[in-house]
Protein backbone atom coordinates (compact mmCIF):
# COMPACT_ATOMS: atom_id res chain seq x y z
CA UNK A 1 0.00 0.00 0.00
CA UNK A 2 0.85 3.76 -0.30
CA UNK A 3 1.50 5.80 2.28
CA UNK A 4 -0.70 8.81 1.58
CA UNK A 5 0.75 11.01 3.58
CA UNK A 6 4.02 10.66 1.53
CA UNK A 7 3.36 9.95 -1.47
CA UNK A 8 4.50 12.38 -4.15
CA UNK A 9 3.74 14.86 -1.72
CA UNK A 10 6.48 17.25 -2.09
CA UNK A 11 6.46 20.35 -0.19
CA UNK A 12 7.92 23.61 -0.82
CA UNK A 13 11.86 22.59 0.14
CA UNK A 14 14.57 25.11 -0.05
CA UNK A 15 18.29 23.69 -0.61
CA UNK A 16 17.82 21.55 -3.43
CA UNK A 17 20.27 22.27 -6.19
CA UNK A 18 22.02 20.65 -9.05
CA UNK A 19 23.81 22.77 -10.72
CA UNK A 20 24.71 25.34 -7.68
CA UNK A 21 27.60 24.21 -5.95
CA UNK A 22 28.46 23.24 -2.80
CA UNK A 23 30.31 24.54 -0.10
CA UNK A 24 34.57 24.66 -0.66
CA UNK A 25 35.63 21.86 1.39
CA UNK A 26 38.38 23.43 2.96
CA UNK A 27 36.52 26.47 4.59
CA UNK A 28 34.64 24.23 6.63
CA UNK A 29 37.60 24.93 8.93
CA UNK A 30 36.63 22.00 11.34
CA UNK A 31 38.76 22.91 14.72
CA UNK A 32 38.55 20.62 18.15
CA UNK A 33 36.94 23.06 21.11
CA UNK A 34 37.50 20.73 23.93
CA UNK A 35 37.86 17.23 25.46
CA UNK A 36 35.63 15.51 27.50
CA UNK A 37 37.30 12.26 28.56
CA UNK A 38 35.64 9.16 29.99
CA UNK A 39 36.67 5.90 31.05
CA UNK A 40 35.64 2.12 29.46
CA UNK A 41 33.31 1.91 32.48
CA UNK A 42 31.36 5.11 31.80
CA UNK A 43 31.42 4.98 28.24
CA UNK A 44 30.03 7.61 26.13
CA UNK A 45 27.58 6.38 23.23
CA UNK A 46 25.87 9.65 22.21
CA UNK A 47 24.20 13.17 23.03
CA UNK A 48 22.51 16.00 22.11
CA UNK A 49 22.83 19.86 22.73
CA UNK A 50 19.93 21.51 24.43
CA UNK A 51 17.20 22.18 21.69
CA UNK A 52 15.81 24.83 23.97
CA UNK A 53 19.00 26.86 23.09
CA UNK A 54 20.74 26.72 26.64
CA UNK A 55 24.10 26.05 26.93
CA UNK A 56 23.85 22.66 27.82
CA UNK A 57 24.85 19.00 26.30
CA UNK A 58 23.25 15.82 27.48
CA UNK A 59 25.57 12.38 27.20
CA UNK A 60 24.26 9.21 27.06
CA UNK A 61 27.18 7.50 29.52
CA UNK A 62 26.01 4.25 29.42
CA UNK A 63 26.19 2.86 32.82
CA UNK A 64 27.47 6.23 34.20
CA UNK A 65 23.78 7.21 33.11
CA UNK A 66 22.74 10.65 32.00
CA UNK A 67 25.62 13.55 32.51
CA UNK A 68 24.95 17.11 31.61
CA UNK A 69 27.20 19.38 30.91
CA UNK A 70 27.39 23.25 30.72
CA UNK A 71 28.98 24.66 27.47
CA UNK A 72 28.41 27.86 28.37
CA UNK A 73 32.48 28.38 27.63
CA UNK A 74 32.84 26.03 24.88
CA UNK A 75 36.09 25.67 25.30
CA UNK A 76 35.94 24.69 29.30
CA UNK A 77 32.62 22.23 29.54
CA UNK A 78 31.90 21.30 33.27
CA UNK A 79 30.16 19.13 34.34
CA UNK A 80 26.68 20.34 36.29
CA UNK A 81 24.62 17.31 37.07
CA UNK A 82 24.77 13.14 36.77
CA UNK A 83 21.16 10.87 36.66
CA UNK A 84 22.29 7.74 37.75
CA UNK A 85 21.25 4.20 36.40
CA UNK A 86 20.30 3.38 39.67
CA UNK A 87 16.90 5.57 39.06
CA UNK A 88 16.27 3.51 36.30
CA UNK A 89 16.60 -0.15 37.49
CA UNK A 90 20.26 0.28 36.55
CA UNK A 91 19.56 0.07 32.82
CA UNK A 92 22.29 1.42 30.53
CA UNK A 93 21.63 4.91 29.17
CA UNK A 94 22.17 4.61 25.63
CA UNK A 95 20.25 6.79 23.62
CA UNK A 96 18.77 10.50 24.55
CA UNK A 97 16.28 12.88 22.87
CA UNK A 98 14.33 16.01 23.69
CA UNK A 99 11.03 17.39 23.63
CA UNK A 100 10.64 20.60 25.59
CA UNK A 101 11.72 20.78 28.80
CA UNK A 102 11.76 16.70 28.82
CA UNK A 103 14.41 14.23 27.85
CA UNK A 104 13.91 10.63 26.98
CA UNK A 105 16.38 7.82 27.27
CA UNK A 106 16.43 5.13 25.58
CA UNK A 107 17.51 2.61 28.52
CA UNK A 108 19.47 -0.94 28.23
CA UNK A 109 22.58 -2.25 27.40
CA UNK A 110 22.52 -3.36 23.18
CA UNK A 111 25.83 -4.53 23.66
CA UNK A 112 27.51 -6.83 25.39
CA UNK A 113 25.75 -8.30 27.91
CA UNK A 114 22.65 -7.32 27.15
CA UNK A 115 20.14 -5.92 29.58
CA UNK A 116 16.26 -5.18 29.25
CA UNK A 117 15.04 -2.28 27.20
CA UNK A 118 13.19 0.51 28.14
CA UNK A 119 13.02 4.41 28.50
CA UNK A 120 12.94 6.93 31.07
CA UNK A 121 11.52 10.73 31.05
CA UNK A 122 13.88 13.21 32.53
CA UNK A 123 12.13 16.52 33.60
CA UNK A 124 15.48 19.22 32.42
CA UNK A 125 13.14 22.37 33.29
CA UNK A 126 16.37 23.53 35.60
CA UNK A 127 18.76 21.04 33.49
CA UNK A 128 21.29 21.41 36.58
CA UNK A 129 18.64 19.56 38.66
CA UNK A 130 17.26 17.00 36.31
CA UNK A 131 14.48 15.37 37.50
CA UNK A 132 13.20 11.56 36.73
CA UNK A 133 9.58 11.51 36.20
CA UNK A 134 8.64 8.13 35.49
CA UNK A 135 10.56 5.07 33.38
CA UNK A 136 9.33 2.37 31.67
CA UNK A 137 10.75 -1.71 30.97
CA UNK A 138 9.39 -3.72 27.74
CA UNK A 139 8.10 -6.90 28.90
CA UNK A 140 10.47 -10.19 27.91
CA UNK A 141 12.93 -7.65 26.37
CA UNK A 142 16.47 -9.02 26.76
CA UNK A 143 18.31 -7.13 24.18
CA UNK A 144 17.80 -3.72 25.07
CA UNK A 145 17.32 -0.17 22.83
CA UNK A 146 19.08 1.89 20.64
CA UNK A 147 16.84 4.95 20.10
CA UNK A 148 14.07 7.38 21.03
CA UNK A 149 12.05 9.88 19.24
CA UNK A 150 8.71 11.76 20.08
CA UNK A 151 6.33 13.56 18.28
CA UNK A 152 3.59 14.95 20.14
CA UNK A 153 2.24 13.05 22.66
CA UNK A 154 3.68 9.68 21.83
CA UNK A 155 7.53 8.03 22.38
CA UNK A 156 8.90 5.85 19.56
CA UNK A 157 11.09 3.30 20.98
CA UNK A 158 13.43 1.63 18.91
CA UNK A 159 13.88 -1.54 21.55
CA UNK A 160 16.32 -3.89 19.29
CA UNK A 161 15.08 -7.16 18.93
CA UNK A 162 11.93 -6.46 20.69
CA UNK A 163 11.00 -4.22 17.81
CA UNK A 164 8.86 -0.63 17.75
CA UNK A 165 7.37 0.23 20.78
CA UNK A 166 4.88 3.01 20.72
CA UNK A 167 3.90 4.49 24.49
CA UNK A 168 2.01 6.97 25.54
CA UNK A 169 3.26 10.30 27.27
CA UNK A 170 1.27 12.70 27.22
CA UNK A 171 1.15 12.21 31.50
CA UNK A 172 5.20 12.17 31.99
CA UNK A 173 4.68 10.70 35.14
CA UNK A 174 2.89 7.79 33.68
CA UNK A 175 4.04 6.14 30.57
CA UNK A 176 1.47 3.93 28.96
CA UNK A 177 2.09 1.33 27.11
CA UNK A 178 0.32 1.53 23.73
CA UNK A 179 1.83 -0.80 21.55
CA UNK A 180 4.41 -3.11 19.65
CA UNK A 181 5.86 -3.72 16.26
CA UNK A 182 8.32 -6.73 15.52
CA UNK A 183 9.10 -6.45 11.64
CA UNK A 184 9.09 -10.00 9.78
CA UNK A 185 13.05 -10.68 9.96
CA UNK A 186 12.57 -13.11 7.23
CA UNK A 187 13.42 -10.30 4.49
CA UNK A 188 15.73 -9.28 2.86
CA UNK A 189 16.44 -13.39 3.49
CA UNK A 190 15.12 -15.96 4.36
CA UNK A 191 15.90 -17.84 7.90
CA UNK A 192 18.19 -15.14 9.11
CA UNK A 193 20.24 -14.68 11.88
CA UNK A 194 17.86 -13.08 14.37
CA UNK A 195 20.84 -11.17 16.05
CA UNK A 196 21.18 -9.52 13.27
CA UNK A 197 17.71 -7.54 12.83
CA UNK A 198 17.17 -4.93 15.73
CA UNK A 199 15.60 -1.60 15.70
CA UNK A 200 17.98 0.88 16.08
CA UNK A 201 17.65 3.93 14.11
CA UNK A 202 14.75 5.94 13.48
CA UNK A 203 13.21 9.00 12.37
CA UNK A 204 9.06 9.88 12.77
CA UNK A 205 7.15 12.38 11.00
CA UNK A 206 3.79 12.62 10.87
CA UNK A 207 3.03 9.54 12.47
CA UNK A 208 4.94 7.52 10.50
CA UNK A 209 8.05 5.93 11.61
CA UNK A 210 11.39 5.80 8.85
CA UNK A 211 12.76 2.50 11.12
CA UNK A 212 16.38 0.96 10.56
CA UNK A 213 16.29 -2.43 10.99
CA UNK A 214 19.91 -3.73 11.11
CA UNK A 215 20.21 -6.52 8.59
CA UNK A 216 16.84 -5.94 7.77
CA UNK A 217 17.47 -2.99 6.01
CA UNK A 218 15.03 0.23 6.15
CA UNK A 219 11.54 -0.59 7.22
CA UNK A 220 8.75 1.93 6.90
CA UNK A 221 5.93 1.83 8.96
CA UNK A 222 2.40 3.72 9.29
CA UNK A 223 1.42 4.81 12.91
CA UNK A 224 -1.50 6.61 12.69
CA UNK A 225 -3.58 4.33 14.26
CA UNK A 226 -1.15 3.44 16.99
CA UNK A 227 -2.90 0.38 18.29
CA UNK A 228 -2.22 -1.83 14.94
CA UNK A 229 0.86 0.07 13.57
CA UNK A 230 1.33 -1.28 9.38
CA UNK A 231 4.17 -1.62 7.73
CA UNK A 232 4.19 -0.16 4.05
CA UNK A 233 7.52 -0.26 2.86
CA UNK A 234 10.72 -1.99 2.73
CA UNK A 235 14.13 -1.73 1.05
CA UNK A 236 17.74 -3.21 1.64
CA UNK A 237 20.38 -2.81 -1.15
CA UNK A 238 20.08 -5.86 -3.05
CA UNK A 239 24.32 -5.69 -3.92
CA UNK A 240 24.44 -6.15 -0.07
CA UNK A 241 22.82 -9.64 -0.31
CA UNK A 242 22.60 -10.90 -3.67
CA UNK A 243 24.32 -13.51 -4.13
CA UNK A 244 26.00 -13.09 -0.96
CA UNK A 245 23.39 -13.77 1.49
CA UNK A 246 24.61 -11.54 4.04
CA UNK A 247 22.58 -8.01 3.95
CA UNK A 248 24.42 -5.21 5.66
CA UNK A 249 23.46 -3.41 8.74
CA UNK A 250 21.14 0.19 8.24
CA UNK A 251 22.03 1.83 11.23
CA UNK A 252 20.72 5.47 11.39
CA UNK A 253 19.30 7.70 8.76
CA UNK A 254 17.52 11.05 8.73
CA UNK A 255 14.98 12.68 6.68
CA UNK A 256 14.54 15.00 4.10
CA UNK A 257 10.93 15.14 2.81
CA UNK A 258 11.00 12.16 0.47
CA UNK A 259 14.74 11.19 0.41
CA UNK A 260 16.26 9.19 3.84
CA UNK A 261 20.13 9.33 4.09
CA UNK A 262 21.01 6.07 5.93
CA UNK A 263 24.46 5.38 6.82
CA UNK A 264 25.19 1.60 6.19
CA UNK A 265 27.97 0.42 8.80
CA UNK A 266 30.90 -0.31 6.37
CA UNK A 267 28.80 0.25 2.95
CA UNK A 268 28.50 4.12 2.93
CA UNK A 269 25.42 6.24 2.95
CA UNK A 270 22.94 5.34 1.05
CA UNK A 271 20.50 8.00 -0.61
CA UNK A 272 16.82 6.49 -0.90
CA UNK A 273 13.63 7.92 -2.19
CA UNK A 274 10.59 7.25 -0.67
CA UNK A 275 8.16 8.96 -2.24
CA UNK A 276 6.19 5.59 -3.01
CA UNK A 277 6.51 3.97 0.02
CA UNK A 278 5.93 0.68 -1.65
CA UNK A 279 8.50 1.18 -4.33
CA UNK A 280 11.18 2.70 -2.81
CA UNK A 281 14.34 2.80 -4.48
CA UNK A 282 18.00 3.61 -3.94
CA UNK A 283 18.51 7.47 -5.31
CA UNK A 284 22.70 7.96 -4.70
CA UNK A 285 25.08 6.02 -3.20
CA UNK A 286 28.95 7.04 -1.43
CA UNK A 287 30.28 3.95 -1.35
CA UNK A 288 34.13 4.79 -1.59
CA UNK A 289 35.55 1.39 0.37
CA UNK A 290 33.41 -1.02 -2.72
CA UNK A 291 31.21 -2.83 -0.64
CA UNK A 292 29.98 -5.27 -0.48
CA UNK A 293 33.29 -6.44 -1.72
CA UNK A 294 35.55 -4.85 1.25
CA UNK A 295 35.98 -6.36 4.64
CA UNK A 296 33.65 -5.67 8.03
CA UNK A 297 37.16 -6.15 10.14
CA UNK A 298 39.44 -3.89 7.83
CA UNK A 299 37.45 -1.35 6.18
CA UNK A 300 38.25 2.48 7.35
CA UNK A 301 34.77 3.61 7.98
CA UNK A 302 31.86 2.03 9.78
CA UNK A 303 28.77 4.73 9.31
CA UNK A 304 26.57 5.23 12.66
CA UNK A 305 25.03 8.14 13.79
CA UNK A 306 24.31 11.45 10.99
CA UNK A 307 23.35 14.81 11.33
CA UNK A 308 22.12 17.13 8.59
CA UNK A 309 22.82 20.45 7.97
CA UNK A 310 20.26 21.49 5.56
CA UNK A 311 21.72 24.92 4.62
CA UNK A 312 25.29 23.99 3.35
CA UNK A 313 23.35 20.52 1.87
CA UNK A 314 25.94 18.53 4.32
CA UNK A 315 25.76 15.60 6.23
CA UNK A 316 28.12 14.68 9.07
CA UNK A 317 28.20 10.88 9.77
CA UNK A 318 30.36 8.97 12.61
CA UNK A 319 32.48 6.62 10.58
CA UNK A 320 34.16 4.56 13.72
CA UNK A 321 37.71 4.32 13.34
CA UNK A 322 37.38 7.32 10.72
CA UNK A 323 36.14 9.07 13.54
CA UNK A 324 33.92 11.84 11.18
CA UNK A 325 33.20 12.52 7.46
CA UNK A 326 31.10 14.72 5.74
CA UNK A 327 29.32 13.92 2.80
CA UNK A 328 27.96 16.97 0.40
CA UNK A 329 25.15 16.37 -0.83
CA UNK A 330 24.52 19.56 -3.63
CA UNK A 331 23.16 16.64 -5.59
CA UNK A 332 21.92 13.62 -3.90
CA UNK A 333 22.24 11.32 -6.41
CA UNK A 334 25.75 11.97 -6.24
CA UNK A 335 26.97 11.85 -2.39
CA UNK A 336 30.88 12.87 -2.23
CA UNK A 337 32.77 13.37 0.76
CA UNK A 338 34.42 16.50 1.17
CA UNK A 339 36.14 16.38 4.64
CA UNK A 340 36.90 15.01 7.38
CA UNK A 341 38.06 14.94 10.91
CA UNK A 342 40.22 12.16 12.73
CA UNK A 343 41.93 9.55 11.01
CA UNK A 344 42.47 5.63 10.45
CA UNK A 345 45.42 5.03 12.50
CA UNK A 346 44.33 7.22 15.43
CA UNK A 347 43.51 4.31 17.59
CA UNK A 348 40.39 5.54 18.64
CA UNK A 349 36.57 5.46 17.07
CA UNK A 350 33.36 7.04 17.03
CA UNK A 351 29.42 6.10 17.38
CA UNK A 352 27.67 9.23 17.81
CA UNK A 353 27.58 12.51 16.43
CA UNK A 354 25.67 15.64 17.35
CA UNK A 355 24.94 18.99 16.01
CA UNK A 356 24.15 23.08 17.22
CA UNK A 357 24.67 25.43 15.24
CA UNK A 358 28.36 25.72 14.39
CA UNK A 359 29.00 22.91 16.90
CA UNK A 360 29.89 19.33 16.43
CA UNK A 361 29.50 16.74 18.98
CA UNK A 362 31.45 12.92 18.86
CA UNK A 363 30.82 10.17 20.86
CA UNK A 364 33.92 7.84 21.10
CA UNK A 365 32.85 4.22 22.38
CA UNK A 366 35.86 1.87 24.29
CA UNK A 367 36.14 -1.34 21.77
CA UNK A 368 38.75 -3.99 21.38
CA UNK A 369 39.36 -4.94 17.85
CA UNK A 370 35.68 -5.80 16.76
CA UNK A 371 35.46 -4.64 13.90
CA UNK A 372 38.06 -1.87 15.39
CA UNK A 373 40.51 -1.08 17.67
CA UNK A 374 39.68 1.99 20.40
CA UNK A 375 41.02 2.85 23.52
CA UNK A 376 39.15 6.21 24.74
CA UNK A 377 35.95 7.41 25.41
CA UNK A 378 34.66 10.51 26.11
CA UNK A 379 33.28 13.76 23.91
CA UNK A 380 34.82 15.79 21.89
CA UNK A 381 33.43 19.10 20.79
CA UNK A 382 34.38 20.65 17.68
CA UNK A 383 33.08 23.89 15.27
CA UNK A 384 33.17 24.47 11.90
CA UNK A 385 32.25 27.26 9.38
CA UNK A 386 29.03 26.81 8.07
CA UNK A 387 28.33 27.91 4.73
CA UNK A 388 26.00 31.00 5.75
CA UNK A 389 29.39 32.55 6.88
CA UNK A 390 31.39 30.51 3.90
CA UNK A 391 32.37 31.48 0.29
CA UNK A 392 28.90 31.32 -0.50
CA UNK A 393 27.70 34.94 1.22
CA UNK A 394 26.63 36.57 -2.05
CA UNK A 395 24.52 33.49 -2.90
CA UNK A 396 20.66 33.62 -1.53
CA UNK A 397 19.54 29.61 -1.38
CA UNK A 398 15.59 29.94 -1.37
CA UNK A 399 12.61 28.57 -2.36
CA UNK A 400 9.27 28.96 -4.49
CA UNK A 401 6.12 27.68 -5.27
CA UNK A 402 5.49 24.97 -8.03
CA UNK A 403 1.99 23.54 -8.49
CA UNK A 404 0.05 21.59 -8.69
CA UNK A 405 2.51 18.95 -7.17
CA UNK A 406 1.75 16.15 -7.76
CA UNK A 407 1.22 17.25 -11.49
CA UNK A 408 0.26 15.61 -14.59
CA UNK A 409 0.46 17.48 -17.51
CA UNK A 410 1.19 21.45 -16.56
CA UNK A 411 2.91 23.01 -13.48
CA UNK A 412 3.21 27.04 -12.61
CA UNK A 413 6.09 28.18 -10.97
CA UNK A 414 5.87 31.24 -9.13
CA UNK A 415 9.54 33.09 -10.25
CA UNK A 416 11.09 34.82 -7.37
CA UNK A 417 14.19 36.48 -8.86
CA UNK A 418 13.33 39.88 -9.93
CA UNK A 419 15.92 40.11 -12.96
CA UNK A 420 15.77 40.07 -16.43
CA UNK A 421 17.28 36.94 -18.18
CA UNK A 422 16.84 34.34 -15.42
CA UNK A 423 17.14 30.84 -16.26
CA UNK A 424 15.55 27.66 -14.62
CA UNK A 425 16.08 24.21 -15.04
CA UNK A 426 14.52 21.17 -14.65
CA UNK A 427 16.32 17.56 -13.39
CA UNK A 428 14.73 14.28 -13.07
CA UNK A 429 15.90 11.94 -10.23
CA UNK A 430 19.16 11.00 -11.53
CA UNK A 431 20.02 14.29 -12.01
CA UNK A 432 19.78 14.50 -15.68
CA UNK A 433 18.61 18.23 -17.40
CA UNK A 434 15.16 17.62 -19.08
CA UNK A 435 14.17 21.06 -19.63
CA UNK A 436 15.25 24.29 -19.45
CA UNK A 437 14.09 27.62 -19.92
CA UNK A 438 16.65 30.86 -20.54
CA UNK A 439 15.60 34.67 -20.23
CA UNK A 440 12.96 34.29 -18.37
CA UNK A 441 10.92 37.74 -17.59
CA UNK A 442 7.71 37.08 -16.03
CA UNK A 443 6.69 36.56 -12.47
CA UNK A 444 4.93 33.26 -13.68
CA UNK A 445 5.82 30.16 -15.93
CA UNK A 446 3.92 27.56 -17.55
CA UNK A 447 5.71 24.15 -18.06
CA UNK A 448 4.27 21.23 -20.09
CA UNK A 449 5.15 18.20 -18.33
CA UNK A 450 3.38 15.81 -20.53
CA UNK A 451 5.81 14.06 -21.42
CA UNK A 452 7.57 13.51 -18.00
CA UNK A 453 7.56 9.96 -16.78
CA UNK A 454 6.22 9.58 -13.45
CA UNK A 455 8.57 10.46 -10.43
CA UNK A 456 10.25 12.94 -8.41
CA UNK A 457 11.63 16.46 -10.12
CA UNK A 458 14.11 19.00 -9.17
CA UNK A 459 13.39 22.64 -10.49
CA UNK A 460 16.56 25.22 -10.02
CA UNK A 461 16.09 29.02 -10.92
CA UNK A 462 19.02 31.24 -11.13
CA UNK A 463 20.96 34.18 -11.95
CA UNK A 464 24.81 35.19 -11.18
CA UNK A 465 23.85 35.56 -7.54
CA UNK A 466 20.51 33.77 -6.55
CA UNK A 467 19.75 30.06 -6.66
CA UNK A 468 15.78 29.03 -5.98
CA UNK A 469 15.10 25.74 -5.76
CA UNK A 470 12.24 23.56 -5.31
CA UNK A 471 10.49 19.76 -5.76
CA UNK A 472 7.39 18.80 -7.47
CA UNK A 473 6.58 15.31 -8.55
CA UNK A 474 4.42 13.75 -11.29
CA UNK A 475 2.06 11.28 -11.41
CA UNK A 476 0.23 9.70 -14.40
Amino acid sequence: MKNKKHLLVILFSALITFRASGQNCSSLNIQLQADIPSVCGLMTVTMIHDNLNRPYIYVANKTGGLTIYDVNVLTAPNLVATVSTLQFDTLDVMNVSQSGNYLYLALGNSFTNPQKGGMAIIDVTVPTAPAVTDYYVVPASNSGAGIVKVEGNYAYLGAMKSGLVILDVTNKFNILFVSQFIPNINWPVNNPNPNFYNARGMEVKNDIVYLCYDAGGLRIINCVNKLAPVQTGQYANPATYVPLNLPRAYNNLVLDDSLVYVTVDYCGLEVLDVSDTSAISLYGWWNPYNCPNNNWFTSPSHTNEIMYNQNCRQLFLSTGKSDMMVIDISNPAQPDSCNWYGGVNNNIGTWGVGMYQNQLYLAYICTFGIPFASNYTGVKILTYTPCSTGIDDAVNYSSFAVYPNPATDEIQIDIVIDEHNAELFIYNSLGEEVIRLDNITSKQVSVNIAELPSGLYFVSQKNDFEHVNSKFAVQK
